[in-house]
């Protein structure tokens, strides 16, 4: 993610904000209509309302060293987004800071390790693991994908290799049951139909390597 030697600086942050936030207003009708299908029809009104709280604190927020400003982000959607996104997107930042460096620029060896942070607050949070059409369907996969390239030493073009895991893994969430959620009700009814909050993570962590990749 972040090239070796380059800071998380005030600019840095508020271009991850604002590629954010233009992200889900560009896709929140997109996200609602998934929703409507096998949810209850308002994760792209919720995702909308939070992050547009997270655009009205960016200067607040970009100006905090990284562990406060990834728990102020999470902090804040706990409070706006409702439903279980809220927490859910809440508990990946507020545990991705907790694991941050104090100080200084994170490492990619450090960013896993932040990722994999956050993602197992999700699955706690969640009470949930990959397969049971969840965020975590695309989450768990890069988090996985994230680390290996990053062990192995294996980082050129680490962009194209995490949008790869982020597509493939976003579309195999159309072939699951749901298991947790609103959708769980229609059981297999619910098979066909890509995972609103797996999109919504999808979306943003393309928005997010974009920012860090911006010549990939």
């Amino acid at each position: 993610m972040l090239d070796q030697g380059k800071t998380m600086d005030n600019d840095l942050m508020l271009r991850l904000i604002d590629g954010a936030v233009e992200t889900i207003e560009m896709h929140a009708e997109e996200l609602t209509r998934l929703d409507q299908a096998i949810g209850d029809g308002d994760h792209g009104i919720n995702m909308t309302r939070g992050f547009r709280e997270v655009a009205a604190k960016r200067e607040e927020i970009a100006a905090l060293p990284l562990p406060e400003a990834l728990q102020q982000l999470g902090m804040t959607l706990v409070s706006k987004v409702g439903g279980a996104s809220g927490p859910l997107y809440g508990t990946l930042l507020i545990e991705m800071g907790k694991a941050a460096p104090a100080s200084g620029t994170p490492s990619l060896g450090e960013i896993a390790a932040m990722f994999d942070a956050g993602v197992a607050g999700v699955k706690a949070r969640g009470k949930a693991e990959p397969g049971m059409k969840t965020m975590l369907d695309v989450l768990c996969p890069v988090a996985d994908t994230f680390r290996s390239l990053v062990e192995s030493g294996n980082v050129d073009d680490i962009d194209a290799r995490l949008m790869a895991v982020v597509g493939h893994s976003l579309h195999r969430t159309s072939m699951l049951e749901a298991k947790r959620g609103r959708a769980s009700f229609l059981g297999p009814r619910s098979v066909g139909h890509i995972d609103p909050g797996a999109c919504s993570s999808a979306l943003l962590l393309g928005s997010m390597l974009s920012v860090l990749y911006p010549n990939a």
